[in-house]
């Protein structure tokens, strides 16, 4: 049925004629449940297909008019207003215009004005949708070219023009049939909502707010009579007397949609979920309120990523932020910032943040004072409340609500009122967004850092004849995950293995890439395979992922007892070595073999002399490496900077940070390790050769127990005896013929004893009965020492084990 504004002006300018409306009702699953002749005719869809059918496959509701884009009719889609309509995200009316493709109609494009207004109550119905062709309303009226053209549909109350009340009354006969009590509920729903207006011309497309807080029709008409009277007795008129309820209205609107403008351009310019809080909070006092408290869900303010489950009585809610214009302090001790408590059903905190609707009170009374006041242990917060208009509105994204801001006014200024409340639904539906978007990020960093940490390793500063040092640096604060490691494996023979390694690219996949190779590497080095090998191996390992990555891997092998480095490089940037002797410093000269994944390509390992308190400094190129610079003069600073005293083997990390992390331009991450060389001195080490004979087994243990007298260690002589005793009887025991030796190395508070012999087998745990003669040698071993260990050698195999200071 065609409907449409009778003949007279509409404040500026009123369309002639009558405008076919389409009328679409939608339920609460969001599919059509009536579709009308004129929604046929407009979107081409016939009424047998579109009832059932969702909503949003029907209504072209995506792609958005993209702002600062006036020439709006090179897009499709009814807008993000529509969309959020549809998906129950907007509680208040919202209208639009936007240029759709019609499938099977007259024209290939049509221009559409649509109006949205949410239902609410028993029935299953959830939202109004009407629209009309705003090409055919043009082309009724083209006399005046260039007038601003305002359209509403016919039964908008608040429009004053001649038969806007026959209108009104008629309004029953463009819903859908229903019965008398289900019409009755949506007329009387859309008469309260009131009309969004829409202004438009040929070439702008203006939305204004609905018609929330200024006066409504009737008084409207009764000062139109009062003027008209007065006109009519030859008196003049009051002032306000005058027909200026648009003007009220037009003021009204606009002064809303500016704080509403300013309040988006304050909020989202970071992405750090506190500042985002505190943003939302200043944005709004003392502006649109006197107090502003913000509350969110425990899992927001934990990073926890997003709530589960409908809020309810034991929710818990934590207060993040209290904006007040009152004296400092007042708020504070009261409901300070930090505090979490749950909200009874009683409140209307817990009315809105279940509902997900915003809740007015206009004053709260002496009853509601004390019903609130009860959540507060030992503190009377009546004062600060009683008498006072109060707002509460959901902070909510995607359905979910994520936290509530309690906003309240003083006595002395107006109270809440409708239009306040539509503008604080949408200045939270807003803030909901951005803080959503800064729990996102909060939580993805925090994905991030726990990813990360949990594939570096957390290294020992002390290792067995050398100090160790090292550095992470993310590239950048949006991918703090990348390819960057390092690493330390503890060798048999006191050796230590050092590892720095570069997986090309960022993000997760390279992070996954380098955690395959890091556990790689840490596997190959406790078999003890020599440098060049291992690299090899792993280059073998790279080319059966098939990944596709590369990555650059050093691979450096200390032994402390013969002051050697034994390194091989996969492409990677030479390390530094510093000599205690003089304090000079240079570049590894290495041969740089070709990077992991490229296959095929052979490796070499070179071995360097060192000295006690010589320092190693292994990198990997971000901290050398800026666009536009020779990595040349990098690897020159880094040179330099690492010759630096310092008094601290951190104190000298952050000397080389500090060099070269202010050049600027560095994107990449930074993976930094540094190794002093301490050495063990010949007086701390001690080898024996046993021979093939059980009767050596007691010489051992006496070799051992007087060598603890003499470094002074008499307190781990039972206990390494009887592990000694374990040892060198298995030894002697599967030995070839060869010579078995015993070695003990004293490394600060810690004992090493390590037993080789020519045999190749690795011992392994053995579940020993109550009657087995043997298995139970490495079982005691197990429980008695700090660490053991087996590996095998060029000759045979090596079976270590660490004891630490006796335990009080």
């Amino acid at each position: 049925m065609e409907y449409g504004t009778p003949d007279g002006p509409v404040a500026q300018h009123a369309v002639a004629g009558r405008i076919p409306l389409a009328v679409v009702v939608i339920d609460g699953a969001g599919l059509v449940s009536h579709w009308s002749t004129g929604a046929r005719k407009l979107f081409g869809y016939a009424k047998e297909v579109a009832v059932g059918s969702p909503a949003g496959d029907l209504l072209p509701v995506a792609g958005a008019i993209p702002e600062g884009h006036a020439h709006y009719g090179e897009y499709d889609g009814l807008g993000p207003d529509l969309e959020t309509s549809l998906d129950g995200r907007i509680s208040y009316p919202a209208a639009g215009r936007a240029r759709l493709s019609v499938p099977g109609g007259e024209r290939n494009r049509v221009d559409v004005l649509w109006w949205a207004y949410p239902l609410v109550g028993p029935g299953p119905e959830r939202l109004l949708v009407l629209a009309a062709d705003a090409d055919r309303l043009a082309d009724e009226d083209e006399s005046e070219p260039g007038q601003v053209e305002r359209i509403a549909p016919g039964f908008a109350l608040h429009t004053d023009f001649p038969g806007a009340d026959e209108l009104a009354g008629r309004l029953p006969e463009i819903l859908p049939s229903m019965s008398v009590g289900e019409s009755s509920r949506i007329v009387a729903q859309i008469l309260e909502l009131g009309y969004p207006v829409l202004e438009f011309s040929k070439q702008d497309r203006v939305p204004v707010t609905p018609d929330w807080g200024v006066p409504r029709r009737a008084e409207r008409k009764a000062r139109r009579l009062r003027a008209q009277q007065a006109a009519a007795d030859g008196r003049t008129p009051e002032p306000g007397t005058r027909d200026e309820g648009e003007d009220l209205e037009y003021a009204a609107v606009r002064e809303h949609l500016e704080f509403l403008n300013e309040v988006s351009g304050r909020i989202g310019s970071s992405l750090d979920l506190s500042r985002t809080i505190i943003e939302v909070s200043r944005a709004v006092v003392p502006r649109f309120t006197d107090v502003a408290g913000t509350y969110l869900r425990e899992q927001v303010v934990a990073g926890e990523g997003f709530p589960e489950g409908p809020p309810d009585e034991t929710t818990m809610w934590h207060r993040v932020a209290v904006e007040h214009t009152d004296e400092p302090g007042r708020w504070d001790d009261v409901v300070p910032v930090g505090e979490s408590m749950p909200f009874p059903s009683h409140t209307p905190f817990f009315q809105c943040m279940t509902s997900g609707d915003p809740v007015l009170v206009p004053r709260i009374t002496e009853e509601m004072g004390n019903a609130i006041a009860s959540q507060f242990e030992k503190r009377d917060i009546r004062p600060l409340i009683n008498h006072r208009s109060m707002l509460v509105v959901p902070l909510k994204a995607r359905n979910v609500v994520l936290g509530f801001m309690i906003l309240l006014r003083h006595r002395e200024r107006p109270v809440f009122n409708d239009m306040d409340r539509v503008t604080g639904a949408e200045l939270a539906a807003r803030a909901g967004l951005v803080l959503d978007n800064a729990r996102m990020y909060t939580y993805q960093e925090s994905v991030a850092d726990t990813l990360q940490d949990s594939m570096l390793p957390h290294i020992e500063p002390r290792m067995t004849g050398c100090d160790i040092a090292t550095r992470y640096l993310p590239g950048t604060l949006l991918g703090r995950v990348g390819g960057d490691w390092f690493d330390s494996v503890k060798l048999p023979g006191s050796r230590t293995a050092l590892v720095v390694g570069d997986v090309m690219g960022h993000g997760l996949n390279s992070a996954a890439m380098m955690g395959q190779l890091r556990t790689a590497v840490q596997t190959m080095a406790a078999l003890d395979l020599p440098p060049a090998q291992l690299l090899r191996n792993l280059d073998d390992l790279a080319q059966r992922l098939g990944e596709h990555y590369l990555a650059t891997c050093l691979y450096a092998v200390y032994d402390p007892i013969g002051s050697a480095l034994h390194l091989a490089n996969a492409g990677h940037i030479p390390p530094v070595l510093v000599r205690a002797e003089d304090g000079r410093s240079e570049l590894l000269d290495l041969p740089t073999g070709a990077p992991i994944g490229v296959g095929g390509v052979p490796f070499e390992a070179v071995t360097v002399r060192v000295a006690p308190g010589d320092r190693l400094l292994m990198c990997t190129d971000g901290l050398v490496e800026v666009r536009g610079e020779d990595i040349g003069v990098g690897l020159a600073t880094l040179t330099e900077s690492a010759a630096h005293p310092a008094a601290s083997m951190d104190a000298a990390c952050d000397t080389i940070i500090r060099a070269l992390n202010t050049r600027g331009g560095r994107k990449d991450d930074v993976a930094l390790l540094m190794a002093r060389l301490n050495g063990i001195a010949d007086e701390d080490v001690a080898t024996w050769g046993l021979a093939r004979d059980p009767s050596e087994v007691s010489r051992a243990r006496d070799l051992v127990r007087d060598q603890l007298r003499t470094w002074s260690r008499g307190s781990l002589a039972e206990t390494a005896e009887l592990l000694v005793s374990e040892l060198v009887t298995n030894a002697v025991r599967h030995s070839r013929g060869g010579r078995v030796e015993l070695r003990l190395v004293r490394s600060g508070a810690t004992l090493i004893c390590e037993v080789e012999d020519d045999d190749h087998t690795l011992p392994t745990l053995l579940n020993a009965g109550p009657g087995d003669e043997f298995g139970r040698g490495l079982r005691i071993v197990s429980v008695l020492a700090k660490e053991w260990g087996t590996s095998r050698t060029a000759s045979g195999k090596t079976v270590w084990f660490e004891l630490g200071p006796p335990r009080n």
